[in-house]
């Protein structure tokens, strides 16, 4: 089980920002609220259950322990958690 954060590439605005995804909603939802980004910006009706952070809060992930990935790793997790679903 984990939460897992990609590198940021993702213009928003002044913001660069990434990809949070977790193994289940709860842990997502648990990280989301312990690094302070509200529910409402939670996605789940994009191809997989995610929200996009900003750097900071990419940083405050890490360090609650989040596991930083590749785009590539993102997508191998995407799929996994896909199929388990």
């Amino acid at each position: 089980m984990g939460v897992y954060v990609d590198q940021p590439a993702y213009p928003y605005g002044r913001m660069m920002m990434c990809h949070m995804v977790a193994d289940s909603d709860d842990e997502l939802h648990t990280m989301a609220e312990r690094i302070g980004v509200h529910r409402r910006h939670f996605q789940a009706t994009s191809s997989a259950p995610h929200y996009d952070i900003c750097k900071s809060k990419r940083a405050l992930a890490v360090r609650f322990g989040a596991v930083e990935v590749n785009r590539r790793e993102l997508v191998t997790i995407l799929r996994r958690l896909r199929d388990t679903n």
